[in-house]
């Protein structure tokens, strides 16, 4: 495995540290596949409880967990700036962080306030730790496309988690405010593209490049992409007060800015340098579809005024989004991050002994990462046929459920032939 240039690997975190979160992660997701499967009426609309906790068990169970762990060890790899105390800082957001996102789902699904009381404080206790460790160790490095997107994730998790609270407190019982959806599509507008895009398109910028192989993204889109959503996403949060037309220019905007990503990755793919097969990729080319996908099902809305009113509408972008685009490039970069770390950090502690220790390749055996690819198409399929047929709700979570079980097997696999080969985690 080549090394990339400009990658701080001698201050690379224990192991243990992002893997806790990797670990956990996919927990959430076999959460979300049973309530499905035991309670189709999640997909039955957007606002259901149900369906709120469902959305939440992605993006902050599965989602959220993954995303943290990706910088805590990329923070000190990539940006050459560790976390101050970074034993300290996972045990204080790994935690919390769990157990309030547990809260908040348990919160949409009964009605006892105080629940959303303690999640509130547990998400925010945890999430004021990492931020506040994240934006100093950013303070302190240097501009590079990759740093300069985690900068803005960083700044759309704030934004998001600050929506989130003035959402949550009525629900707690600590105010009365009157619902505003216009509230609610600002929230989910920075979590999902000012939190999960933007910090997708950052680590994109490394690891795309590093791991499949493919040229580095052109100036244009390193350089200029993640600011460019970053401030459409900041005049769409003014949409309200917009005249009609500008609001309109600022949603093509940002639609415009999603495809762009989309089809520049699609092409750096395809331009790879070693033409193998690889199921991580399958998983990334997936995810590049499923936003294309979601473009597309926009502009239809914007051509036809009875589609964006149907109830199904919404439900079908968030699907292709959450789960096509969004769980599929977590899923790709879950096997080539874990399974990396384990031979990166096995070569540093055996000295890196020739035949005396297995292969980046070898942590995972392929034809597993394939049959949990295959569950996953499945799953795919099947929530957006079960948007529009809610009688398949039952398989499509049945699927979800046991490709996360494989998914987890995988990762557990991983740290198993890690420890077999004499490797420490702490």
């Amino acid at each position: 495995m080549r090394m990339q240039a400009g990658l701080s690997f001698e201050q690379a975190p224990p192991f243990s540290l992002p893997l806790r979160f990797f670990l956990t992660a996919p927990l959430f997701l076999f959460a979300a596949g049973m309530l499905v499967a035991l309670i189709p009426e999640a997909l039955a609309s957007r606002w259901t409880p149900q369906a709120l906790a469902l959305t939440h068990l992605i993006t902050l169970g599965f989602l959220g967990m993954t995303m943290l762990g990706a910088l805590t060890q990329m923070l000190p790899v990539v940006a050459g700036v560790p976390l101050h105390t970074p034993r300290l800082v996972a045990w204080l957001t790994h935690v919390p962080f769990a157990l309030g996102s547990a809260a908040l789902v348990l919160g949409f699904l009964g009605t006892d306030p105080a629940t959303f009381t303690t999640a509130l404080v547990l998400l925010g206790g945890g999430l004021a730790v990492f931020v506040a460790a994240a934006a100093a160790s950013l303070a302190r490095a240097g501009r590079t496309d990759t740093v300069n997107g985690m900068r803005l994730a960083l700044l759309g998790l704030v934004l998001t988690a600050c929506l989130g609270v003035a959402l949550a407190l009525p629900r707690a019982g600590w105010i009365d405010l009157p619902p505003a959806w216009s509230r609610v599509d600002t929230h989910a507008a920075f979590g999902l593209l000012g939190w999960v895009l933007l910090l997708v398109m950052g680590i994109a910028y490394q690891v795309v490049p590093m791991f499949q192989l493919t040229p580095p993204y052109p100036p244009r889109v390193s350089r200029w992409l993640a600011f460019m959503l970053a401030l459409l996403l900041a005049l769409h949060a003014a949409a309200p007060i917009l005249p009609a037309p500008a609001a309109f220019l600022v949603k093509t905007g940002l639609a415009a800015v999603v495809l762009s990503f989309a089809v520049a990755t699609l092409q750096l793919q395809a331009r790879r340098r070693r033409k193998v097969a690889d199921v991580t990729l399958d998983f990334w080319r997936l995810g590049m579809a499923n936003l294309i996908a979601c473009v597309a099902v926009w502009l239809v809305a914007q051509l036809w005024p009875a589609w964006a009113a149907n109830r199904a509408y919404p439900l079908l972008v968030g699907t292709l989004f959450l789960g096509g685009f969004a769980v599929s490039v977590v899923c790709g970069m879950l096997y080539k991050i874990v399974s990396f770390l384990a031979w990166f950090h096995l070569q540093a502690q055996l000295q890196a002994r020739a035949g005396s220790i297995p292969t980046m390749k070898d942590m995972i055996a392929p034809q597993r990462q394939r049959l949990q690819w295959r569950l996953h198409l499945a799953t795919c399929a099947l929530f957006v046929v079960a948007v529009f047929w809610p009688i398949v709700a039952p398989a499509a979570g049945g699927v979800l459920a046991l490709s996360t079980v494989i998914l987890w097997l995988n990762l557990l696999g991983a740290v198993r032939r890690f420890r077999t080969h004499g490797g420490r985690a702490a």
